[in-house]
């Protein structure tokens, strides 16, 4: 479902002109249409045959964890899933005419429960690969956990323990792993718990990162930020202006109302909000994202991007007033800027975008699990 979203994005992006606006429904209508079919036949071919039972094992996996706060949410996906399979399986059992108008309409009826399967399958597959009942297989003594500890929060104070990845634990503690850096050597340990909150604990360390993977408990999947969010079924991206295109407009303008329309672009609120009222906007979501993490440091961030947010805001209402008075002075480019001639034509401009400069070499990062 991945790859048939990435290309229908693809696809559509061609129906689209420079602001987002759909300039061709008819090829964007085929398009989606050619989309739920593949996705039809994506699941009737690798999902379909194997759905109860992965619901089935899913569920008994489901009976046998641990309390914690997700699971009742897990069940109700679960539910969700078996209602959605019930339903494609109908339409499966009782096909169209291949190509035929109702063929297509039972396609685009089908694309919501398919996208429910694309979206949260992965937690069901997720509760069964929960099987292998791996937990913690080999648990430090007491004293090695107080003595482990100890070098890790002397590591910390020194900025020498280098967080590497976190998940969850199907017990809901977070798990973490770090590069424990000692005199030039590292080995890598598993914190339980926040890092950043006293109390976490030491609760293993091993040679290397496929090692941990090995013994640690398996991670379960994240959360999400917005229940309702979907990238499968995102809504029609809203016509907007680039800044490159506003620059361009007060480049090529010659009166004072050139450039002010191009302020007031900026910073115009609503469905075709301009740049720095979606820069506010990304703030503001990445604000909520970091609170959500309910880390002691993510709630810092969370604090530090609202206030930005609010900067923005100021700045928002002074590029407003900036532009208005602008646009009053009613006045234009004096005469004597005049256009310098070019010694010779100049060719057509080539419209490729042209290639960045290299990049430098960036910093390493760590891939593990």
């Amino acid at each position: 479902m991945e790859g048939i979203d990435c290309e229908t994005e693809v696809a559509l992006d061609a129906t689209r002109n420079r602001y987002g606006r759909t300039v061709n429904e008819g090829a964007a209508a085929a398009v989606r249409a050619h989309r739920d079919k593949a996705a039809v036949e994506a699941y009737a071919t690798h999902l379909a045959p194997h759905a109860e039972a992965l619901l089935d094992a899913a569920r008994l996996v489901l009976d046998e964890l641990p309390p914690a706060r997700y699971l009742a949410g897990w069940r109700t996906v679960l539910d969700g899933l078996a209602a959605s399979a019930a339903e494609i399986r109908l339409a499966l059992d009782r096909p169209a005419v291949p190509g035929s108008p109702a063929d297509r309409a039972q396609n685009t009826a089908l694309w919501p429960y398919l996208v429910i399967w694309a979206e949260h399958g992965p937690i069901a597959s997720n509760l069964v690969g929960q099987r292998d009942g791996r937990h913690h297989k080999a648990p430090l003594t007491g004293e090695e956990q107080q003595r482990w500890a100890e070098r890790a929060r002397a590591a910390q104070l020194r900025g020498d323990l280098e967080l590497t990845e976190s998940w969850y634990a199907a017990d809901g503690q977070p798990i973490t792993l770090a590069y424990l850096v000692e005199d030039d050597d590292s080995t890598v340990v598993a914190l339980r718990g926040d890092p950043d909150v006293p109390g976490w604990q030491v609760v293993g360390h091993y040679a290397h990162s496929y090692e941990a993977g090995k013994v640690l408990p398996v991670p379960v999947p994240p959360g999400v930020l917005r229940a309702d969010a979907s990238r499968f079924n995102r809504p029609e991206p809203a016509p907007e202006l680039s800044l490159q295109d506003l620059i361009r407009d007060v480049v090529e303008g010659r009166s004072a109302s050139d450039a002010s329309n191009a302020l007031l672009e900026a910073v115009q609120r609503g469905f075709g909000a301009g740049p720095m009222v979606r820069l506010q906007e990304l703030l503001e979501a990445s604000a909520q994202f970091s609170g959500a993490l309910e880390t002691a440091q993510g709630r810092q961030i969370a604090a530090r991007l609202s206030a930005l947010g609010r900067q923005i805001e100021f700045l928002i209402r002074e590029v407003e007033g900036a532009a208005e008075d602008l646009g009053a002075t009613v006045a234009v480019l004096p005469p004597h800027r005049t256009p310098i001639l070019p010694s010779r034509p100049r060719p057509a401009v080539d419209t490729t975008p042209s290639t960045p400069p290299p990049r430098a070499n960036p910093p390493l990062s760590h891939h593990h699990r």
